[in-house]
Order: structure tokens, then C-alpha cells, then sequence
């Protein structure tokens, strides 16, 4: 199986549509309902990658988005938050939070796919 891909988000028809598109282009998808699901998903299984929804129950995505930026073992793990939040604080809060991406709904889910491979993509050579 492919690389490992943890989308964190309460919306379970959301959760689907990301888990096939991705399942289609070889990624393995593992899936938490919020916060504190996600960051024990993150502790036990590794994924190469976090899709994060910002609006969601027991913890949000900008506090799970901190927790994983202040753990050596995760402050660099991949984060792509995904979020119906599109005003420009919400953005920044993202960008200066450490997101890799920050993609707001509705978006395509050509457009997921396209962050997720670029988020994983390994370093250009010059």
C-alpha cells in the first residue's frame, strides 16, 4: 500500500469522498471524527500526511495543528488544513500556525489530490 494519509474531519461524507479519491491514486487513508481522535491516530499510526478540518468537536483544527508543531517527531509531519474558514485571519492563523496548505471548501477533489501529491513529492533537484 501507498503512503499513509490521515484525514482528520467530522464530516463523514467529506471523510469518504477524500478516502476514495485518494484510495484510487494508491494512498492508504486512515480517518479521526476531531481533534484528540486525530492527534491519537497521529501518536499510533504515522501517516506520511494530515488533512486537518479546522471547525470541529472536542478540539479544532488550529490547536491540533499547534500540538503537532510543538512535538519533534511531528513538527514536520505534513499538515494540509481544509476548511470552510476562508477569511483572510483564518488563512493566516493556518499559514502562521505551520500548515503546509490551506485549501477552503467547497474545493474540487482534483484539488486535495494535487496538494496531497505535492506535499509529498520529494524535493526538486536544481
Amino acid at each position: 500500500m501507498g503512503e499513509r494519509v490521515l484525514v482528520v474531519d467530522d464530516h463523514p461524507p467529506m471523510v469518504k469522498l477524500i478516502e476514495d479519491a485518494l484510495g484510487k491514486e494508491g494512498f492508504s487513508v486512515l480517518s479521526a471524527q476531531n481533534g484528540a481522535e486525530g492527534l491519537r491516530a497521529v501518536a499510533t499510526e504515522r501517516p506520511d500526511l494530515v488533512i486537518l478540518d479546522v471547525e470541529m468537536p472536542v478540539m479544532d483544527g488550529f490547536e491540533v495543528l499547534r500540538a503537532l508543531r510543538l512535538k519533534v517527531v511531528t513538527s514536520s509531519l505534513p499538515v494540509i488544513m481544509l476548511s470552510v474558514h476562508k477569511e483572510p485571519e483564518d488563512l493566516l492563523a493556518g499559514w502562521m500556525g505551520g500548515a503546509d496548505q490551506y485549501l477552503t471548501k467547497p474545493c474540487k477533489i482534483e484539488d486535495i489530490v494535487a496538494a496531497v501529491r505535492k506535499a509529498l513529492a520529494p524535493p526538486a533537484r536544481h
